[in-house]
């Protein structure tokens, strides 16, 4: 019967009708009258029954009277083309939910902090990198004046190198003066639930819509582009130009951890639920550096020291985090260990022997240690908050593709 239905294009016909007037027949039969119950129960039995042995022309005959039973009994819907296809989207949706909840749930790198095992949104230039609070004037001249030379060595790609640029998720904006004049008033940028749209910048006295590309993160091209540094510009300068590449997208393994606990070393994502320090309800991703019951030493050689053992590139999931050369100072978006200051990490520094991880509790830490939030400052988590693990990255397509990372 299998191999016969695979074959007859009129016997799947015949045997999809056939589902249709039952699914209709189930869902009406409080509706009906015992006799129109029996009629239309009576012809569908009939085309099953003559399915399995029929030739083509009596099944399409008793197809034709499976019709006129289920037109003279069925009760008729309104809008039934709107109602089968509300139907299937309400199905899709239930299917697409369930593979949320229980399997894979996508989820966008929202910071810097996993760079470079995961990136974050980043930008060239980024002004927003600087801190004009420096005491260093010099300091942040340097800095300026680096970010300017990069935005004026930015290429923009054509052809098909622009496509390929795409794929790598990396989108240029560019903006050029209409009137002469200084930025007189940048507007917050128009957002559409979580996604920023466009935002305006007034030079001499006329509006500059700036569209932003896909994904630009938390901060503002403007911000990014430093187009509020330079004063004046005039008809036809360039007021921001700027090349925006997409934080990694990814989906996260929900259902591994019903089957097992988290190992140290993993990649988690974690809701921020109940740590005071953090933003509530929502979600980072970090690596898992200890479990509940372990004491957490940061070495002053920037090694984790768990339970009195020093963890190396040897650890499982930490050969990245660890292979950084001891003689060179931590740098920002390269692996340099764990570092340990008042600044970063003052939960180490004001206990010098260690910290306890509270039972059922974890203790993360970002791979990107001179720029991450994370258990150095505000300590353990409960273990209830970790909603699943990094398993595949599908956007941008770069070298972190797919599920190589560790």
């Amino acid at each position: 019967m299998i191999v016969k239905w695979f074959l007859s294009k009129t016997l799947r016909e015949a045997t999809a009708m056939r589902r249709h007037v039952e699914k209709l027949l189930r869902s009406q039969r409080d509706l009906l009258t015992p006799q129109a119950v029996e009629a239309v129960q009576s012809a569908t039995e009939e085309l099953r029954r003559v399915a399995a042995t029929a030739d083509k022309a009596t099944l399409r005959k008793q197809m034709e009277s499976l019709e006129k039973a289920a037109s003279k009994w069925l009760k008729p819907y309104p809008h039934a083309a709107w109602r089968e296809n509300v139907e299937v989207l309400l199905v899709a949706l239930a299917v697409a939910m369930g593979i949320r909840t229980f399997f894979l749930q996508p989820f966008k790198i929202p910071t810097g902090s996993m760079q470079p095992t995961l990136f974050g949104v980043t930008s060239v230039p980024d002004f927003s990198k600087i801190s004009y609070r420096q005491h260093d004037r010099a300091q942040v001249l340097a800095s300026i004046e680096e970010q300017t030379k990069l935005r004026d060595a930015l290429v923009f790609p054509t052809g098909w190198e622009r496509i390929r640029a795409w794929f790598a998720g990396r989108s240029y904006v560019h903006l050029v003066a209409k009137a002469n004049g200084p930025i007189q008033r940048v507007e917050s940028p128009l957002k559409l639930l979580i996604f920023h749209i466009k935002q305006t910048i007034w030079i001499g006295g006329l509006p500059h819509t700036l569209w932003f590309p896909p994904d630009c993160g938390s901060v503002d091209i403007a911000t990014r582009a430093g187009c509020q540094l330079r004063e004046s510009y005039r008809r036809g300068d360039d007021v921001l130009k700027i090349c925006v590449t997409s934080g990694d997208h990814l989906f996260v393994d929900r259902l591994t951890y019903n089957f097992r606990t988290p190992k140290r070393g993993e990649i988690i994502v974690f809701e921020t639920k109940g740590i005071e320090a953090l933003p509530q309800d929502q979600f980072y991703i970090k690596r898992l550096v200890a479990l509940g019951g372990e004491r957490v030493r940061i070495g002053d050689d920037r090694y984790l020291v768990i339970n009195g053992e020093r963890l190396d590139a040897s650890t499982p999931h930490f050969e990245n985090v660890y292979s950084f050369n001891p003689a060179k100072a931590p740098q920002e978006s390269e692996y340099s260990g764990h570092v340990k200051s008042q600044e970063l990490a003052p939960l180490f520094v004001d206990q010098p022997e260690g910290v306890l991880v509270a039972t059922n509790h974890y203790m993360v830490m970002g791979d990107n240690t001179v720029n991450s939030l994370d258990s150095r400052r505000w300590g353990d988590f409960p273990a209830g908050n970790v909603i699943g693990k990094n398993f595949f990255v599908y956007w941008p397509i770069t070298s972190r593709f797919g599920w190589g990372q560790r």
